[in-house]
Formats: structure tokens, C-alpha cells, sequence
């Protein structure tokens, strides 16, 4: 299962469980309170009971010691309905006669702590079956539903692995002409020439961040020094951009990355920061402990927050470079920060695993 297959799964999963869960917590809480309410009906009705035998004369003998009573003098009217809830009793105020003589029963909490206590554990232990099957459901549902997704997904990226191999023989094509029209003396250093080099390069850039990026789901993470991939994308930039001065300072770096993911991260961000750099400038790499810093001289990025949208672009370029880098990055849990260089460029932070 790709990436954001896993995180609609988990959107659809998390929105019916806990829509579910809620209903069946909330019911089952209304269910306790409405039920807690009839056994306290129950206990005034026993105390009621308990003082009707008193009043009668009747033997009291059935009542167990839990029951017990006191004649007691009121001076002002009590509410018949009066029942009160104490921390280890409950009592009742009836009336006896005309002078003021009141009748109070009691009766001990101890069995009805227990009953509640009780009736409390069946609804949760019934509450939790309940989450387990509607749990269950919410797998099935939201695997059912992403099944049409995952056969579009999957036709999509047969699609475009195909039109990828398909491109790869023209892009071979262009870059061998390439260097076989760089020899002709005529055409050395000419305007059209290093555009048409600049073009060929873009579309081989953007044919390599395709292939990396659809092997995204089957990266194979290993131990890496990042300090001689370094090395390998600045040889390839340097007899590009002639004019830009590259100062490397990279002890040995060690982090769990994917190489080529690892390489093309720096391919692009790199890419970039000679593309839109000032005449003459400079790009600088060192590291400090576990993180990575590329600075260059060009004229910076006016909104850093956006730069890896993939809607926020160059006019001469795609998009899908820094979209491709943030995406590589989340999958070998690469933090990227974007900051000014001061006075003038922009500085890349890589945080490493």
C-alpha cells in the first residue's frame, strides 16, 4: 500500500470509528445514567416501603441490617418527596402525625455501590465489544472503499512507468548528440547551444526525478556516507555552471538514506541554486553534527513557506523538483528547513535521521 494510499485508509478508518465510538459511548453513558436513575427509584421506593411496616405495627423482621430508623421533630413542613443521598446512606422524611413528628428511614449505600459497580462493568465490558466489531467494520469499509483508488493508482503508475522507460532512449539520444555538437568548433560557447544544453539537461532532470520518485514505495534504506554523493552531483554541476565557485567542507556524514533518492535530493536542490544564482557566485556545503547546509549567492525566495508547493514555480521551470525533494525527504524522514542567506541567496538545512 503507496503512501497516500495508507493515509486515506487512515482518514476513512479514523472518521467512521471515532463517529461510531462516540454514538456508542454516548448511548451507552445515557444508557448507566437512565438506569443508575431507576435504582435510585428502587432504593427510595424500599426506604418508603421500610416505613410503611413501621407505621402499620407490621414485623420489620425481613429487613436486614441495612435498614434502620429514628423518630425525629421538624419544626418546619418537609417535601413529601424529599430523598436524600449520603456518602454511606440514604434517608427519608415521612410524616406520623399532625404535631410536627416525622419518621426518618435509612438505609446503608453498601449493596447499591455494589449493584452499580456491577451494571457499570457490564455496559463498558458491552462497550468495548462493540468497538472491537465496529472497529472491524471500519477496516472492511475503508478497504473496500479504497479499492477502486488502489486500481486507479495502480493503472496510473503502470502508465507512467511505461512512458518513463519509453523516454529514457530519447533523453540517452539527446545527450549523446549533445556532446557530439559541443565538438563542432562552430558551434562552441554560441547563445543557442547553451540553451539548447541548459533544455536537454532539464528534461534528463526531470526524466530522473520521475524514476526516483516512482520508487518511492520500494526504497531500500541503508547506512550511507552522504559526503561522496556530495562530491558526485557538484563534478556534474561544476561543467555546467563554469561560473559558480563550489566550497566544500563535508566531513564524513552518516545517516539512513536511500543513495539515489539521497543523490537526486541534492541534484535538484543544488540544480537550483546554480540555475538562479548571481554571475560569478558561490555555492557553499559543510556540515554540523547530523545536519546538512547548502547556501548560495543567488537572489533568494521571496516566500521560503511555499517553495515546496508544487503550484510555486519558476517561469523556466516545472514545479516538481522541490515538490519531488520534499517527498523524497518525508520518506527517509528528512526535516528540510528553508531560510535567507544573508545579504543575499538562500540556505537549505537538512536535518538527517
Amino acid at each position: 500500500m503507496h503512501h497516500h494510499e495508507k493515509l486515506a485508509f487512515l482518514k476513512f478508518f479514523l472518521i467512521y470509528f471515532i463517529s461510531t465510538a462516540l454514538l456508542i459511548l454516548i448511548a451507552g453513558y445515557f444508557y448507566f445514567q437512565q438506569t443508575k436513575n431507576h435504582f435510585l427509584k428502587e432504593e427510595e421506593f424500599s426506604l418508603i416501603e421500610y416505613a410503611r411496616h413501621i407505621k402499620m405495627g407490621t414485623s420489620i423482621d425481613e429487613y436486614n441490617k441495612d435498614f434502620h430508623h429514628a423518630f425525629v421533630k421538624v419544626p418546619k413542613h418537609v417535601d413529601i418527596r424529599n430523598f436524600t443521598i449520603g456518602e454511606k446512606e440514604f434517608s427519608k422524611l415521612l410524616p406520623m402525625n399532625r404535631r410536627g413528628k416525622y419518621l426518618q428511614v435509612f438505609k446503608s449505600k453498601h449493596s447499591f455501590d455494589q449493584r452499580l459497580s456491577n451494571f457499570k462493568k457490564k455496559v463498558l465490558s458491552i462497550q468495548f465489544v462493540l468497538l472491537l466489531i465496529f472497529a472491524y467494520i471500519s477496516y472492511k469499509l475503508a478497504k473496500n472503499a479504497l479499492k477502486p483508488l488502489r486500481e486507479s493508482i495502480i493503472t496510473l503508475d503502470k502508465f507512467a512507468k511505461d512512458l518513463i522507460h519509453d523516454l529514457n532512449t530519447p533523453v540517452t539520444s539527446m545527450q549523446l548528440n549533445m556532446k557530439l555538437i559541443e565538438k563542432i568548433p562552430q558551434l562552441q560557447n554560441t547563445k543557442a547551444l547553451i540553451r539548447l544544453k541548459k533544455s536537454i539537461n532539464n528534461i534528463s532532470e526531470l526524466h530522473e526525478n520521475l524514476t526516483i520518485l516512482l520508487q518511492e514505495e520500494t526504497f531500500q534504506i541503508q547506512n550511507q556516507n552522504i559526503c561522496p554523493i556530495i562530491q558526485e552531483v557538484i563534478e556534474i554541476q561544476k561543467t555546467l555552471y563554469p561560473h559558480i565557485a563550489f566550497h566544500i567542507q563535508c566531513n564524513i556524514l552518516k545517516a539512513k538514506i536511500n543513495k539515489q533518492a539521497m543523490k537526486q535530493i541534492l541534484q535538484n536542490i543544488i540544480s537550483n541554486a546554480c540555475k538562479y544564482n548571481s554571475s560569478n557566485g558561490y555555492i557553499k556545503i559543510y556540515n554540523n553534527k547530523n545536519a546538512l547546509y547548502i547556501e548560495d549567492s543567488g537572489k533568494g525566495i521571496k516566500e521560503p513557506e511555499k517553495i515546496f508547493e508544487r503550484s510555486y514555480s519558476d517561469e523556466n521551470s516545472s514545479g516538481l523538483g522541490l515538490d519531488i525533494v520534499k517527498r523524497l525527504a518525508y520518506a527517509m524522514d528528512i526535516k528540510i528547513v528553508v531560510q535567507k542567506n544573508e545579504p543575499a541567496g538562500t540556505r537549505f538545512v537538512l536535518t538527517l535521521p
